[in-house]
């Protein structure tokens, strides 16, 4: 699906969470993997087809809000081993820049902080599609990955293995799948 026409779907966004994910994958005893995702974030975004270089995007996660469907995992996931919650209830990205890559791909790079560290982060976003859904709202969508190794943001848990290796990968794949609803000006 190209861009091309979409012109006028120029505005400010909001991810719509119950059509969104904010997810990611890391390698487990260096032999599954296992997902995860955020269920609770805010976000604001100005969308702009014809200038991409007017486009930005703010989300604001609550790291406490995890779920990769064990609750055992998530309540460690929850201490100062990984997301240090107490300390740092919120992960937020900032986008810094966004580029047209073709007709279907943006390039966003923007600041991601985890635990009080801010780091780049450059993700690939597939346009996938436009529609007015049935309620009259105006909706785009995107996906994409990218891969992060998460000792870069200090998280350095991990456990040695019998057989060699560790029990958590240090490179993370960060999945997002975005339905996007325009917000009306109010009148």
């Amino acid at each position: 699906m190209t861009t091309t026409g979409l012109e006028n779907l120029t505005g400010d966004y909001t991810l719509d969470p119950a059509h969104t994910t904010l997810g990611f994958v890391a390698r487990h005893a260096m032999i599954t993997k296992v997902r995860g995702q955020f269920d609770e974030f805010e976000s604001r975004a100005h969308i702009d087809f014809t200038d991409p270089a007017q486009c930005s995007a703010e989300i604001t996660i609550e790291a406490a809000s995890i779920d990769t469907r064990n609750e055992q995992r998530d309540g460690h996931l929850r201490t100062n081993d990984f997301f240090d919650i107490p300390n740092h209830p919120k992960i937020t990205y900032r986008s810094t820049g966004v580029e047209k890559v073709d007709d279907e791909t943006y390039r966003v790079t923007g600041d991601l902080t985890i635990r009080g560290v801010t780091n780049p982060v450059t993700i690939d976003l597939e346009f996938t599609g436009a529609a007015k859904d049935p309620f009259g709202n105006q909706r785009v969508g995107f996906e994409g990955s990218t891969v992060v190794n998460r000792k870069d943001w200090g998280i350095e848990w991990n456990a040695p293995l019998e057989t060699g290796g560790v029990l958590v990968s240090e490179k993370i794949t960060i999945e997002v799948e975005v339905s996007a609803v325009q917000v009306m000006p109010e009148s």
